[in-house]
């Protein structure tokens, strides 16, 4: 029987029969064995068939191995202990971790000469760049059908958190200031005697945004992923954002972008959008918004972002002040620009030189990667 079986713990102490030798065995090879292991062995044991190899050596593997590394030397000492006449190693010690796993190049090459065969070599692992790493950073107007359709997949996985405002109602905190309501309340409960201070602060509450997609010509190539990542942000939070399309005309398009599907999303909004890679009047366009929805709540206090290269065929003056009139409206202005994260690029077009002024951030939104910053700036509001 297993229980039975001996084998000296080191070279100079008497050996410890049993399963509790085997357990000294293990301590001496290395691993952290703690009476509360042994015991938990121990007890595995009690409720197993102990005459079993396979069940006696499970029982020890899952109660008194911590570490995947403390396996190889486990098993050793388990072949030692229960099974001496194989011949097992007597030193744990001595055995030399297998070689590191040989990284090969990116590009080929000819081996060199000085190379042997090299019997010991560890396996060879061939590296790549990920896939998605890199359609993350790829400019969405150069996407292949193939790789347009692997970002829609990646749009899905876009978990936005909306920003959120100090609430006018108090609930209760254990910081902040004191609550004598309900300190009082407290003491009554208490016959009169005033134990602890009640405390309330200011509950947060999500904060508005408002979405305002450029689907003019020159944003043709963009308009589509622009709007399936607006799609994401109003589902994500369909009480607090609303989104517009801007051309030759203002368009509401929150409520078709709250389906849940985002193709009969897209496709609701397509059929809703009369102006789709028309003309750009983005000054008209913002005071339509403004005088219509902004002035009405909209955009009071809210995080305001226009998704546009700001090329204008109206007026510059115009849009200037419009922007005005929206910077005093919204908590924060933010353009996104999708030409601005290209090498060279300068704000020269008349629309961007004349809300620049009133801006707070002007971003890059030529890449999923350059949307999930605009997530983050966006939280951060």
């Amino acid at each position: 029987m297993y229980p039975t079986a001996q084998a000296p713990a080191n070279g100079t102490e008497d050996p410890i029969p049993g399963l509790v030798g085997f357990t000294a065995v293990l301590r001496h090879a290395g691993l952290p064995i703690t009476t509360d292991r042994v015991s938990t062995f121990l007890g595995a044991l009690d409720t197993l068939d102990v005459t079993s190899r396979q069940q006696t050596y499970w029982a020890g593997r899952l109660t008194l191995c911590s570490d995947p590394d403390d396996i190889p030397r486990y098993d050793a000492a388990f072949e030692a202990w229960f099974e001496p006449q194989r011949g097992a190693r007597t030193s744990i010690k001595d055995e030399r971790p297998p070689p590191p796993p040989k990284l090969a190049s990116l590009t080929p090459s000819e081996p060199r000469s000085g190379d042997d065969d090299g019997d010991d070599q560890g396996p060879e692992l061939k590296a790549a760049a990920s896939g998605t790493e890199v359609l993350r950073h790829r400019d969405l107007a150069e996407l292949t059908p193939v790789e347009r359709d692997h970002l829609r997949r990646l749009f899905a996985l876009l978990r936005p958190e909306p920003p959120t405002r100090s609430s006018r109602r108090r609930r209760a905190s254990r910081h902040g200031e004191p609550d004598p309501g309900r300190t009082l309340r407290t003491a009554l409960r208490n016959e009169g005697e005033l134990r602890e201070l009640r405390r309330r602060d200011r509950s947060r509450r999500p904060r508005k945004v408002v979405l305002l997609v450029d689907v003019s010509g020159s944003m043709e190539p963009y308009a589509d992923a622009l709007l399936r990542f607006a799609h994401v942000v109003v589902r994500r939070s369909p009480a607090s954002v609303e989104a517009f399309t801007l051309g030759t005309r203002l368009t509401r398009v929150t409520r078709e972008l709250r389906q849940r599907d985002a193709e009969h999303a897209l496709s609701a909004a397509g059929k809703a959008i009369p102006d789709w890679s028309g003309g750009t009047r983005l000054g008209e366009v913002l005071r339509a918004f403004i005088d219509r929805w902004g002035q009405r709540g909209a955009a009071r206090r809210a995080v305001v972002v226009i998704f546009s290269d700001g090329w204008e065929r109206g007026e510059p003056d115009l849009l200037a002040a419009q922007m005005e009139r929206l910077r005093r409206l919204a908590h924060r202005v933010v353009w996104v620009n999708p030409h601005a994260g290209k090498d060279g690029y300068a704000p020269v077009q008349g629309g961007i030189v004349a809300a620049l002024p009133y801006l707070d951030d002007l971003l890059a939104g030529h890449s999923l990667d350059t949307l999930e910053k605009l997530l983050k700036v966006v939280r951060d509001a």
